[in-house]
């Protein structure tokens, strides 16, 4: 299994910044493609941003140019950086892992991180 913990989230005001950690461990060999996900009350999850592990990136076209993406695989971490946050981008935060095992698709969850943004 692999645990993802989340970290970082918190209260900041339009157009403050944040920067979320995601910590892997346990059984973490394999893992190709991690990401940032986000889910607003009333609101489906959605991709935020995610990356490879050679480095490849993508983001949401609502973050472009305002949120970074980066892991360090030496320290199994993944994060996110968050500048000129905006009151829409309140939502908790969660860090997913993906990884092929023997021709089938796994995916790991974090437990989730609250981002607010006030106006």
């Amino acid at each position: 299994q692999v645990q993802l913990v989340e970290s970082g989230g918190g209260l900041v005001q339009a157009g403050g910044s944040l920067r979320l950690s995601c910590a892997a461990s346990g059984s973490i060999f394999s893992i190709d493609t991690m990401g940032w996900y986000r889910q607003a009350p009333g609101k489906q999850r959605e991709l935020v941003a995610d990356i490879t592990s050679g480095g490849s990136t993508n983001y949401a076209d609502s973050v472009k140019g305002r949120f970074t993406i980066s892991r360090d695989n030496t320290k199994n971490t993944m994060y996110l950086q968050m500048n000129s946050l905006k009151p829409e981008d309140t939502a908790v935060y969660y860090c997913k892992a993906s990884r092929w095992i023997n021709r089938l698709r796994y995916e790991y969850w974090g437990q989730g991180t609250q981002v607010t943004v006030s106006s």
